[in-house]
């Protein structure tokens, strides 16, 4: 196995990708392929003392830049190491990519270099957030602003095959955000695909309000890239608030910071499961290989986690099992 990796993708590139390929490589029986300026990649090395002996480079002379048009990787961006990986894969060079670059050019990219896997109406960008409970999925987390039923009744799919793959969930519940918990509620689109869901092989256990998300409600929330993109944004300023005050509360005098020291392993524990590096990046579901995006400001731990996510999106077939899965569906769609 292969896995190709943007070397000048986020904002810590390419220090930080060469660091997390480094510990990541350790751990997984899989070749390492960095792609991006070669001179800049073994400058990087040096200068840090870090061992790239073990990994193919590939050159790309470019970087996408997160404010170009999207589409410009496909047009004057096709240098760039976004661009050059993508082909990589597409042209059956490595087996899985990761990028931290931009969200807009790697699901532009993705699905017209690497193309979409045969019957998928739309790829979608599915984020793990964490819960009271266990990990969820939330698709889409914002690669496509305007849906319609049929799409979200793939992502419900999609989604709740990674979370039996990937996070090892049993029969994972699957759950429709909407603004109410009433089949009636909502707009067109959640009123029609709720009834599409109902009819289709998965755990769907109906509406879900996004209050109830963060308590553990379901393993898998579906939405379309808008209102998901939405969601994310304010789960990620919440936990950012919470984090702060806590920290805030905790050093404000010396009662606090003796009470801080009894409690030092819960908040770590607590910092641990709310921390994003911890679940690697966020996979594009409905590509026809394995596509990882990580977070912009990703560091080492989480482009190590990532480059595992790959791996094991890879290792277990997700896709084929997604292919299986659609094909069914056509057929029970054909007979009735």
């Amino acid at each position: 196995m292969k896995i190709i990796i943007d070397a000048f993708g986020g904002d810590n590139a390419p220090l930080e990708v060469i660091r997390g390929s480094i510990d990541a490589k350790k751990e997984i029986d899989a070749d390492i392929c960095l792609v991006g300026d070669e001179e800049k990649i073994r400058k990087c090395a040096k200068d840090y003392s870090l061992d790239i002996s073990p990994f193919e480079i590939k050159h790309a002379p470019s970087v996408i830049d997160i404010c170009e048009e999207p589409t410009e990787i496909i047009k004057s961006r096709s240098d760039c190491s976004m661009a050059v990986g993508l082909k990589m894969l597409a042209d059956g060079e490595g087996d899985a990519f990761v990028s931290a670059g931009s969200t807009g050019a790697l699901v532009v990219g993705a699905t017209f270099i690497v193309k979409r896997l045969k019957g998928i109406k739309r790829a979608a960008l599915a984020t793990i957030l964490p819960t009271r409970k266990s990990p969820v999925m939330l698709l889409d987390a914002g690669a496509n602003v305007d849906c319609r039923p049929e799409m979200l009744v793939q992502f419900a799919v999609m989604g709740s095959i990674y979370m039996n793959k990937i996070m090892s969930v049993d029969s994972p519940k699957v759950m429709l955000a909407n603004i109410g918990e009433e089949p009636s509620k909502g707009r067109e689109l959640e009123i029609e695909t709720y009834n599409m869901l109902k009819s289709v092989p998965l755990n769907f256990c109906g509406n879900v309000e996004a209050r109830e998300v963060p308590n553990g409600a379901c393993d898998v929330v579906v939405t379309d890239g808008y209102t998901g993109n939405i969601m994310l944004k304010l789960y990620e300023g919440v936990a950012k608030l919470f984090s702060h005050e806590l920290k805030d509360m905790l050093l404000s005098g010396l009662k606090s910071k003796l009470a801080a020291i009894l409690l030092l392993g819960k908040v770590k524990r607590f910092r641990k499961r709310m921390d994003y590096s911890e679940y690697g990046g966020a996979p594009l579901l409905g590509t026809a290989k394995p596509v990882i995006k990580a977070h912009g400001s990703s560091n080492a731990k989480a482009f190590y986690n990532a480059i595992k996510q790959a791996y094991k999106f890879t290792e277990t077939d997700v896709i084929g099992e997604v292919g299986k899965s659609l094909l069914k569906l056509k057929e029970n769609k054909n007979k009735s």
